[in-house]
């Protein structure tokens, strides 16, 4: 579940967790994550999909631009 989190953030696992601690996360974002870990298994599948859709247009288009 981390993973997907950290790829949901387009971070690595390093960034989330420094030596034991977590790093400062938007208080909004952490409690949708939260929420979303709540939901049922198809649920949260969807929503990681429609992310990493968003998150895959956003880095071809910063690639289109260059």
């Amino acid at each position: 579940m981390a993973t997907k989190i950290a790829d949901a953030l387009g971070v690595t696992l390093d960034y989330l967790v420094k030596d034991g601690q977590y790093e400062q996360i938007v208080n909004d974002t952490l409690k949708k994550l939260k929420a979303i870990q709540e939901l049922d298994s198809d649920t949260k599948a969807h929503i990681f999909a429609t992310i990493d859709a968003f998150i895959k247009a956003s880095k071809l288009k910063n690639i289109a631009a260059l």
